[in-house]
């Protein structure tokens, strides 16, 4: 295959990737889905290794990438095959996100897999939000160990009417409602889509560029990676809290770097606590992977190619390698968050004049809700920030950034869906870092409920500052009040009607001395 010849194929695979994620935006019921954008869509081999993805949730595609493999390697797949999972331990993130996997056969053989993962408002917690102040995993929702939803085309009724209980948004009893039904929908469009793409090349070709894409992608990681002086970087950094009693939690990086290899090793972070701030290993990975790739050239396709190069190491049952039953929900929201500082904290010592500094690092994770007999729902939606400057310019202010890769819900939705009313939404004035470029600012938030509803909060950046580079200087952290009473990062609270919650995000870290 030629160099043109694999840029097209490696065009056809972004599309597909895109397109499901077209569909699934197209089909879901929730803002979660389809104003948040909080979804990822993702095509792999017949091995379950990546071969392409859209633009899409980093924690979930990183996590996916690293997992995957794993999780197709546990079934003996055939035509009409669906399997669901969110369970963080065998290939899941948190439980709100939950993961759709199809194969794709050509010709009676299987050539890959479709898969998706969106994050549910309502996985089954008794906290409104499925986001609560957790101490184990079973208290944060429905588990859903890696099965079969479909087998050669047949539902599991049993899982069905479980997953049928969570939704609150049809009366069709012959199908699963809401954006359950909008995931399958994107596995169904991509499996027709790759079988498409298969059908106009060849099995054998087709295969044959897959092996050229992962070889292309590899080449292209390790003449970025060997940009990067070789030697020892550490760094470290901490989280504020568990929310349970625990504070100022280390998470400690040592990054070794050769000419064949880079090795990202956290021993010496924190053991894993109490508190839901715990975080698996494969999102520990996401992470990692993300920092690199985005060292790479903006054409280097993403597949399984790119991570050959890359090996992570931390101590089981630590805040970044998680042991079941350890309660995880914030920590792929918080936790990966600072992983990824401590990576460009690292980075930034080998690299000084093309790392910026920290971002606001927070999700700044918001759940509420109410359950009733008569009266359901549920809401969940991550906060943007502050932005850290880099080396050739200021941050960007009022953005997601990092891990996660979504949209501040509009205000026209939340309102239209739930009895909360926003009574303010702005730019977090000055919040930025101060320095020759500055950092970007955090937003404003004011909800004011409009009957008692429960809320939750998973926040970080309220006690320790987003961190400058090369003489900048640290970001505001954030902060949280119910009317005028400060509220902690990480709390649950029944707020009553005509109570005015405020959450002011963090901004990012300056670069350079004034």
């Amino acid at each position: 295959m030629n160099a043109i010849e694999l840029s097209l194929f490696v065009s056809r695979m972004e599309a597909i990737c895109d397109e499901m994620g077209s569909v699934l935006r197209r089909t879901a019921f929730s803002p979660n889905i389809k104003d948040r954008l909080d979804f990822s869509c993702a095509l792999f081999d017949a091995q379950g290794e990546l071969c392409a993805q859209a633009a899409h949730i980093p924690v979930h595609l990183g996590s996916m990438a690293y997992a995957l493999s794993d999780v197709v390697s546990r079934f003996d797949w055939l035509e009409g095959d669906i399997v669901i999972l969110n369970d963080p331990y065998l290939g899941g993130t948190h439980l709100p996100d939950v993961t759709v996997i199809a194969p794709v056969f050509f010709d009676n053989k299987l050539a890959g897999f479709v898969v998706n993962r969106a994050h549910h408002a309502n996985i089954g917690s008794d906290s409104p939000g499925s986001m609560p102040n957790s101490s184990s995993l079973e208290e944060e929702g429905l588990v859903i160990s890696p099965q079969y939803l479909y087998r050669k085309g047949v539902l599991n009724q049993e899982l069905f009417l479980i997953l049928k209980s969570l939704q609150k948004d049809t009366e069709n009893n012959e199908e699963i409602g809401g954006d359950f039904s909008a995931q399958l929908s994107a596995l169904y469009s991509g499996k027709q889509r790759s079988q498409t793409l298969i059908k106009s090349l060849g099995l054998e070709r087709f295969q044959t560029a897959l092996v050229a894409l992962n070889d292309y992608g590899e080449n292209l990681a390790a003449f970025a990676l060997k940009n990067i002086p070789a030697g020892s970087y550490c760094f470290d950094d901490v989280m504020d809290d568990d929310g349970l009693g625990s504070f100022n939690l280390a998470i400690k990086l040592k990054l070794s770097v050769s000419s064949e290899q880079i090795i990202a090793d956290f021993q010496g972070t924190a053991s894993q606590v109490k508190g839901n701030i715990n975080c698996p290993l494969s999102v520990t990975a996401a992470a990692v992977y993300y920092v690199f790739r985005c060292l790479m050239p903006e054409h280097t396709p993403a597949c399984a190619g790119i991570f050959r190069h890359i090996s992570i190491r931390a101590p089981e049952s630590c805040l970044v390698n998680a042991s079941y039953p350890a309660a995880v929900v914030a920590g792929n929201v918080e936790t990966s968050s600072r992983i990824v500082d401590v990576v460009l904290g690292a980075l930034s010592k080998a690299l000084p004049d093309k790392i910026p500094a920290a971002s606001q690092g927070s999700m700044n994770n918001i759940a509420m809700g109410y359950y009733s007999e008569d009266e359901s729902w549920d809401y969940y939606e991550t906060l943007a920030g502050g932005m850290g400057a880099g080396p050739h310019g200021g941050g960007l202010s009022a953005v997601h950034t990092h891990m996660t890769n979504t949209l501040n819900t509009p205000i026209e939705s939340l309102e239209m869906h739930y009895p909360i009313r926003i009574a303010s939404y702005a730019i977090r004035k000055n919040s930025g870092g101060k320095g020759k470029h500055q950092g970007g600012d955090g937003l404003s938030r004011i909800y004011e409920f409009l009957e008692d509803t429960k809320v939750s909060i998973l926040s970080e950046r309220r006690t320790t500052m987003p961190w400058g580079l090369a003489g900048g200087g640290h970001a505001k952290p954030g902060s949280n009040f119910l009317d005028a009473e400060v509220l902690p990062g990480k709390c649950s609270f029944k707020a009553k009607q005509g109570q005015l919650l405020t959450i002011n995000t963090p901004g990012g870290g300056a670069w350079g001395e004034s």
